[in-house]
This record gives C-alpha cells, sequence and structure tokens, in this order.
C-alpha cells in the first residue's frame, strides 16, 4: 500500500484542498448533497477550537445553552429583511408524522427568531441584564454550490445570543467577542487576522453593525473566519425583548450575536498546507508527535528499549495546549509501530496528516544516545539527545517553536500579497494577477461599492478598525488624510478598505 497523490496546489488549487481533507481523513462524502461526515481527525480539530473558545468565554462570563432546531414559519418572518436574507437559503419541514403540518418550520439556519420570543420571556428588569448566552449546535443552509467545511448545506458552529441595557454595553460586548476570535485565531490556529467593520450591503441581515475578521488563503482569496454583529434594539422591538429600566420607562433591550464555524478547519488547511496535505498548529493538533521505530532484526531490541525510554519521555512532557496562557496539558504522541509498513511509507502517511513532529528511533540513534527529530513546517532534520530527562523539553521547545513559524510564515505571505491600488483598473489587474488583499480609498457609496464587485470580482472584506496591526494601514491613513479619492469614482475618500475575492 501506497501513500496516495496529493494534487500540486499550483496544478489546481481546488482539487489539491479536495485531495488533502479527503486523503488526510477530515472528512467524507455523504448521500446528502452538500453534507459531510467529520471524521474524527477533523472532529478532534473541532474539539480544540471549540475547547479554546468555550474557555474563554466561560472566563469573561458566558454560559452555554441550547434553542430548537425547528422555527415556526411566523416566528421567522416578523423580520423582514432578516427572512428577506435568509429566504434563499432555508429548508423548511411541512409534513411530520405522515401529516401536513399546520404551520412551516424552518430548519434552523440561524438562532435569531427562535431565541427573540424566548428572551422576551426571561426578561422583565434591568436585574435581568445582561443575558450573556451562548450555543454549540448545527445549522442549515441550503447552499447551491458547496465545499467541504467552507460551504456546506449543514455545518457546526457557535453563536453566543446577549442582551444589554445600554447601547454602549452592546458595543462593548460586541468588540470584547471580535478579539477573543482575533486572540484565539492566530494565537492557536497561527492564522493572522485583520478585525473590521463589515459596508452596510456586506452587513449581517437586520444587525446594526457587523464586525469581522478576515484572513487570506495561500491561494490569495479571503475568508471570512468569524463575525460579531452589534443588534442594535431591532431584534429586541420586533420580538417585544422589553424591561422595565431604573428610571421606570419600559425599553428594548440592546443586543449581539457572533460566531465561528467548522470553516476554520478548511483555513487551517489553506493557511498551513503544502502539496504533501495537512500542516497542522501544534496547538490544535490532535498528534503533535509521532515516534516512529526504525526496525533492525539484529537490533530489535535495541530499538524498542529506545522507544520506551522516548515513549516514557513523552508521557511526563507538558505543552501548551488550545487554551493560550492556560495549564500545560500532556504532549498528544502516538507511536506507530505498525510492522506491515515501512518506515519511508509511515514517514510519508504521517506528514500528509499534519503531524508537527516526527521522532525516528533506530539501532544507531539509540547507541548514539539521540532521537532524529523532524519538523513538518520546515522538513528540517536535527539530532537531539534522548536523555529522559531532557527529552520532553527538548520537544516542546521545538513544539512551540513550529506554532511561532507557523504564524510568522503565514503573516509574511498575507503582508507580501496586500496591495495599494489607486483605481479599480489597478485592483481588477491584481485580481487577475497575484490577487491578495487591495488596500483602497473608497467613497462610502454603496453604487462605488457595487460597481467594484461587477467589474473586478473583488468584494469590500472590512474596513480596518483602529489600533490593530494591518499591512499597509499606516500608509494608507496618511494617504486618506491627504487628500485621498475614491478608487472607483474619484470623490473625496471616507474609508480605507480591504477588497479580495473570497471563499
Amino acid at each position: 500500500m501506497f501513500v496516495k497523490v496529493i494534487t500540486p496546489r499550483g496544478q489546481d488549487y481546488s482539487q489539491w484542498y479536495v485531495d488533502v481533507v479527503t486523503k488526510a481523513e477530515l472528512m467524507d462524502y455523504t448521500p446528502v448533497k452538500g453534507c459531510m461526515v467529520i471524521r474524527p481527525t477533523g472532529y478532534a480539530l473541532w474539539e480544540a477550537i471549540h475547547d479554546g473558545l468555550d474557555t474563554r468565554f466561560k472566563a469573561t462570563g458566558h454560559v452555554n445553552a441550547y434553542f430548537p432546531l425547528f422555527i415556526p414559519q411566523e416566528y421567522l418572518r416578523r423580520e423582514a429583511e432578516h427572512f428577506e436574507g435568509f429566504t434563499p437559503q432555508v429548508a423548511w419541514v411541512t409534513r411530520g408524522g405522515g401529516e401536513e403540518l399546520a404551520e412551516p418550520l424552518a430548519v434552523r439556519p440561524t438562532s435569531e427568531a427562535i431565541i427573540g420570543p424566548i428572551y422576551a420571556k426571561w426578561i422583565q428588569s434591568y436585574r435581568d441584564l445582561p443575558i450573556l448566552i451562548n450555543q454549540w449546535c448545527n445549522v442549515v443552509r441550503w447552499e447551491k454550490a458547496t465545499r467541504p467545511f467552507l460551504r456546506t448545506t449543514e455545518f457546526l458552529w457557535q453563536e453566543g445570543h446577549t442582551c444589554h441595557r445600554t447601547e454602549a454595553e452592546a458595543q462593548e460586548e460586541t468588540l470584547k467577542m471580535l478579539e477573543i476570535y482575533r486572540e484565539f485565531i492566530e494565537g492557536s490556529l497561527a492564522i493572522p487576522v485583520i478585525p473590521g467593520l463589515k459596508s452596510e450591503s456586506e452587513k449581517f441581515a437586520g444587525a446594526h453593525r457587523t464586525y469581522c475578521i478576515e484572513a487570506l488563503m495561500s491561494d490569495g482569496r479571503a475568508l471570512q473566519a468569524g463575525t460579531s454583529h452589534h443588534l442594535g434594539q431591532h431584534f429586541a422591538k420586533v420580538f417585544d425583548i422589553n424591561f422595565l429600566d431604573q428610571d421606570g420607562q419600559l425599553k428594548p433591550v440592546w443586543q449581539t450575536s457572533w460566531g465561528v464555524t467548522t470553516r476554520l478547519i478548511g483555513a487551517i488547511v489553506m493557511v498551513h498546507g503544502d502539496d504533501r496535505g495537512l500542516v497542522l498548529p501544534p496547538r490544535v493538533a490532535p498528534t503533535q508527535v509521532v515516534v516512529v521505530p526504525i526496525p533492525s532484526d539484529t537490533d530489535a531490541e535495541l530499538v524498542a528499549g529506545g522507544v520506551g525510554s522516548v515513549r516514557g519521555a513523552l508521557e511526563r512532557a507538558v505543552y501548551e495546549g488550545p487554551v493560550v496562557g492556560g495549564p500545560a496539558g500532556p504532549v498528544r504522541f502516538k507511536v506507530d509501530d505498525r510492522a506491515e509498513y515501512t518506515p519511508g511509507w509511515k514517514f510519508n502517511d504521517w506528514e500528509m496528516r499534519g503531524v508537527p513532529l516526527r521522532l525516528e528511533v533506530g539501532p544507531r540513534d539509540v547507541k548514539a544516545g539521540q532521537v532524529m527529530a523532524v519538523r513538518r513546517d520546515t522538513g528540517v532534520k536535527v539530532k537531539v539527545s534522548a536523555d529522559p530527562s531532557t527529552l520532553g523539553t527538548t520537544i516542546s521547545d521545538i513544539l512551540a517553536s513550529i506554532q511561532g513559524n507557523l504564524y510568522e510564515k503565514a503573516r509574511r505571505f498575507r503582508d507580501e500579497n496586500t496591495h495599494f491600488a489607486g483605481s479599480v483598473e489597478e485592483i481588477g489587474q491584481i485580481m487577475e494577477g497575484e490577487r491578495g488583499f487591495v488596500l483602497a480609498a473608497w467613497c462610502g457609496k454603496a453604487e462605488c461599492e457595487r460597481e467594484i464587485k461587477d467589474k473586478t470580482g473583488a468584494t469590500l472584506r472590512c474596513l480596518p478598525l483602529p489600533g490593530h496591526p494591518a499591512p499597509l494601514l499606516n500608509e494608507g491613513q496618511a494617504r486618506i488624510e491627504s487628500g485621498g479619492r475614491c478608487a472607483l469614482c474619484g470623490g473625496q475618500a471616507r474609508h480605507l478598505a480591504y477588497f479580495a475575492r473570497a471563499y
């Protein structure tokens, strides 16, 4: 049996992606179009994302709950803009138990319409606020074109839904959750992101404001990695979520919602993967280290003893898990002692699966008191001491180095593929060439945003937030302040905006 070939990225990027997620056994296809099986390795990545974020949510006072999968049609239709925004993607249940339903039920595309009426029951007074609830669940959106993890008919996510007494509290919550996403995705997934504000045309249906974090994939396309919505009082007024304030006045609450999905697994693949397959950041890798014995007919016992010593050292070793700054946990490792496969086959197989570090243990290594450590991110091989008292620390240091290198490599790629454009023609040339992010001046008019998209295929990804380092941002701001002009109409620019073609 041979390790299956991965299509090179430069030959066919889409096929490369499919090859990686299927051959590395992250997912499999099902008879239902657009739905996938998340296999154990893929689900372990989702668990790492879940655990890392869930800990952060709870540390900021949030609690988990669960709301129904089905939403009465009347509830979904109460908010016209929200309903219109999701109608093309809604799946409906019209029969149950062999009978026609009196009212069709929507299969949850998002939960505002079912959570709102519940919150209206729970909230009576300012003493009931804030409500800080998150749920981990699945949603269904009937997509025409699907791609594993990135856009599927059913997917997993978390969605926070909070209620507050004042607008300022809701705004603080919105930005706090955006920052939690940014810190986790950069720190644990090693994916650099740009936090920003969505334009009016790109914001969540019914929201007051939508904030996002945007990442750049290795093919030069952008991916929205997470969103945080300041919902204002719009949904509160629709669903009568009112409270008696301290001044004796009945007022609608201020709301937020925020979420990330299993598309983050796709982002890990596309940001870090290469022509040999997956490359996983150590903090979220299900297996961080694989030990491969090099068999020997004459020194079998010697090798077995060396592997046993390495195993013992790894069992005592610790490495920071997906919770950055949290308690370190045991290094997650496997010993691949399958006799039916050659060491070379195992090397290729584990490389394809993205395991961050491989330790090779052969008779010469054992006699020399060393192991061969091979990094997945660089392919560099280095001999390290097998001394059980130091090996665990050495491995932890290498894993930390891999984590940092993956982030820096992705950050350099993003920054090298971020460009200025002074006109719509320049934006179009970049989109047809190297792609990436384009930073351009924008007057703020929706018609200009729409025409840029029509002419170049690039959407306005975000208006970058001040105070967050982003490529070319300071230079671009200086251009605006010195009389920058809109890339389309030539009018006075009001904003700097990142444009890109996106998933």
